[in-house]
């Protein structure tokens, strides 16, 4: 008997703690990146339907660098962990339900995805991040070909607003220089949308600006403190790029900054676990 193939040798039985997948199939694996020392980790819930009119589904989480581990395990995943719990609850609004859903680790060097820097660069940007995706999902379609006639989706969160058009957009020129070419329908992917949540799609509004405006409408920024941010006209956005602010507007930042750094910004009604330190209070 020979060796397994790749899609065999990824098939994952159970997972500890979470469960045994004896209803649908659960994969994972590492994807090549092209000739490079680059490796994408994948996992794969097929849907629990058995629909074969199921599309594919494949999401990002954002970051950039935050892994798509966490919509796995508590998002959408089949089976979740509650943040401050120690074991997994089966998700009834599983998106596994009427879709395959396709979780992709990147770039790589975030999470199980991989890269040598002893051997190359391990940076990346936006265009170099939809390029390796691009590669990593043409490989996981060489080791999935029958998922190459389904309908796919690209959807992710936060800075998937940047991730997923941007594959979108390779993937539109990938099957354009392929029909080009006069090459097989075979050859094409079969893209149909994509569906981005809380996306980064515009620096003015997005990130930092969002945050402050959020914080004094959800009653987390002081009076105060929101008065002299509008009276001062500060100008938060783009800061990660260069954006200096005055430093009064600064200081303004940081007293918000300071009075919500036991608030978890993600989920302002949850439980922040950690807390404050009985040296703290």
């Amino acid at each position: 008997m020979g060796d397994p193939s790749p899609k065999d040798a990824d098939l994952v039985t159970e997972l500890l703690n979470m469960t045994t997948f004896d209803d649908y199939k659960v994969y994972s694996g590492m994807l090549p990146v092209g000739d490079t020392t680059k490796e994408l980790h994948y996992v794969l819930v097929e849907t629990a339907s058995g629909n074969e009119s199921d599309p594919l589904v494949l999401w990002f989480n954002g970051g950039p660098g935050c892994s798509s581990m966490l919509a796995f395990m508590q998002e959408h995943g089949p089976w979740v962990m509650d943040s401050g719990e120690e074991t997994f609850k089966k998700n009834d609004y599983s998106w596994n339900t009427d879709a395959n859903m396709l979780y992709i680790e990147m770039p790589a060097g975030v999470g199980f995805s991989y890269c040598n820097s002893t051997v190359e660069s391990c940076d990346y940007n936006d265009t170099s991040s939809a390029d390796q995706n691009l590669l990593a999902l043409n490989a996981w379609f060489e080791r999935f070909p029958e998922y190459k006639t389904k309908e796919l989706y690209l959807s992710g969160e936060s800075y998937s607003g940047i991730y997923v058009p941007n594959l979108l957009y390779v993937i539109d020129k990938y099957n354009s220089d392929n029909a080009n070419n006069a090459t097989s329908n075979a050859d094409q992917i079969n893209v149909k949308g994509m569906m981005v949540g809380n996306g980064v799609t515009n620096w003015t509004y997005d990130t930092m600006p969002a945050t402050v405006d959020m914080g004094y409408w959800h009653s987390i920024m002081s009076q105060d403190t929101h008065d002299s941010i509008i009276a001062e006209d500060c100008d938060y956005s783009g800061i990660v790029f260069g954006n200096n602010p005055s430093d009064s507007c600064i200081e303004y930042l940081n007293t918000f900054q300071n009075n919500i750094q036991y608030v978890n910004i993600y989920n302002i009604y949850g439980q922040c676990y950690g807390g404050i330190s009985e040296e703290e209070e």
